[in-house]
């Protein structure tokens, strides 16, 4: 019997998180999990759903390192088979530890990058097994694998 696919949905909160809750209809058919940092609005979104909430980065180092434990713990905890995320820096650590770990990435570039590479996907472009882009601009500017795929979300 082939091994059941686990998804990992990973974001910051607020927009992040709202465009890939807008992914429902794909994740609902998979066993999933939620990786994103504590709000009042991300904790009132994902009520009733299988969550992780993990230190905010926000580029400081202190904050990174305990993103990072957090983020191998749950990478050995769930082991993801695919990890699917919008980004932000939230993101990148478990991303990383993930794909080490053998799970495949597919980054979703924000719908309101335009024209201009986030951060998030800068650094994760090189380890995605799916890069998409919604925005024909963007698509030009990443180049290589960075799909355009139009309005994803």
């Amino acid at each position: 019997m082939p091994k059941r696919i686990k998804l990992c949905l990973l974001s910051s909160a607020g927009g992040h998180l709202t465009e890939l809750m807008q992914l429902e209809s794909v994740y609902r058919k998979w066993p999933h999990f939620f990786v994103t940092f504590r709000r009042e609005d991300s904790a009132n979104i994902l009520q009733g759903e299988s969550a992780y909430f993990i230190k905010d980065p926000k580029r400081n180092p202190v904050k990174l390192a305990i993103n990072m434990a957090q983020s191998l713990r749950i990478a050995l905890r769930e082991r993801p088979a695919v990890i699917i995320t919008t980004g932000a820096g939230v993101a990148i650590p478990l991303c990383i530890f993930g794909k080490l770990l053998g799970a495949k990435v597919v980054f979703i570039e924000s719908f309101c990058r335009i024209r201009e590479k986030s951060l998030a996907g800068r650094l994760l472009y090189p380890i995605a097994d799916l890069f998409l882009v919604q925005w024909e601009e963007l698509s030009e500017a990443y180049g290589g694998k960075a799909l355009y795929m139009g309005a994803v979300l």
